[in-house]
């Protein structure tokens, strides 16, 4: 990813490094805070919330209760209606 990016925009590897772990750092943070990240024609960064529920061990098959939690997912953005020039094969 990092070379890709570089030859892309034609800065050295290190400053594309730089610039994809800010990237990083701040859909990461944005998550941790409660919010959202949407990235207009790419996607939705985001947290689900799972209730505590009953479950079970495999290794005993006894029921156990898992707590709820959360967790960071993404969705892509629906492709519009007509073919962008910029990305045909979206």
């Amino acid at each position: 990813m990092i070379e890709k990016l570089a030859e892309r925009t034609d800065a050295p590897k290190a400053e594309a490094q730089r610039h994809f772990e800010a990237f990083e750092e701040i859909i990461t943070e944005t998550l941790k805070g409660g919010g959202e990240v949407q990235i207009t024609g790419f996607g939705k960064f985001y947290v689900q919330e799972r209730k505590a529920r009953e479950g079970r061990n495999p290794q005993t098959g006894k029921k156990m209760q898992i707590p709820a939690s959360k967790s960071p997912r993404s969705a892509r953005a629906t492709p519009s209606r007509r073919p962008s020039r910029r990305h045909p094969y979206i």
